[in-house]
């Protein structure tokens, strides 16, 4: 599908933070809203997921904090951009292919919530974007890793919908999964993102709730390059 006119053309560099819990569709939609602004994405959950996948290879235990911080301070992890597509890399390996197991997801759910952890990485999330035209998604990047981000976008849709899209997900990856214990699952990442004391998921006080239960990605993707335009006008005016 090609853009339409009112999406062409230049935009200023913007740093555009896209949040939301798990299922809103972040990523293809952050990937998406780059691909139109010619923008660089980065996923900051990439980050997290590199740690839990690096933690289960050297079988560290998920419930020692300790243990994970000092993994997370030793490992190199660089998001590259590779034919407009974000590859992973830990330790000079790419491992972007290895990170998107349900059993990893898990495992960086639990290593986000380590302060050790999260402080390496969000130094580095923030060098990465400093230089603005990027896109990146996560769960905290509007209120704590890019405070001052151009755009603040809230990406939301109900627990259902999310659960339904997580569940599509697994199936076409072959992770055979029950419906009702994918939309518990996903009712327990929501109350453990928004309850954690470190960097919790809340929408910023500045960020656009974009709610996209009936929308998708495409459809998304568009309102936020919208929304990019109007910001790129108010600021040029």
């Amino acid at each position: 599908m090609h853009p339409s006119r009112d999406l062409l053309g230049p935009v200023t560099n913007l740093i555009i933070a896209i949040d939301g819990p798990v299922g809103s569709g972040k990523s293809t939609v952050a990937r998406r809203v780059a691909e139109l602004l010619g923008y660089t994405h980065l996923d900051s959950g990439a980050m997290y997921r590199a740690v839990g996948w690096k933690a289960l290879c050297e079988h560290v235990p998920l419930d020692a904090p300790e243990q994970l911080a000092a993994l997370a301070s030793r490992v190199r992890i660089d998001l590259v951009v590779r034919d407009r597509k974000q590859r992973v890399i830990l330790d000079g390996e790419d491992i972007t292919d290895r990170i998107r197991t349900s059993e990893v997801s898990h495992a960086a759910s639990v290593a986000a919530v380590v302060p050790g952890v999260r402080h390496p990485m969000v130094a580095e999330q923030r060098r990465a974007g400093e230089q603005g035209g990027v896109v990146m998604e996560g769960r905290d990047i509007g209120s704590v890793v890019f405070p001052h981000a151009d755009l603040k976008v809230y990406l939301d849709a109900s627990p259902e919908v999310r659960a339904g899209r997580r569940w599509q997900e697994l199936r076409e990856k072959g992770e055979g999964a029950d419906p009702q214990t994918v939309l518990d699952g996903v009712h327990e990442r929501d109350r453990r993102d928004r309850e954690r004391k470190m960097s919790p998921l809340v929408r910023a006080a500045d960020a656009v709730l974009v709610d996209n239960s009936a929308m998708d990605a495409e459809e998304t993707a568009r309102v936020i390059v919208l929304l990019a335009r109007e910001k790129a006008k108010a600021a040029a005016g």
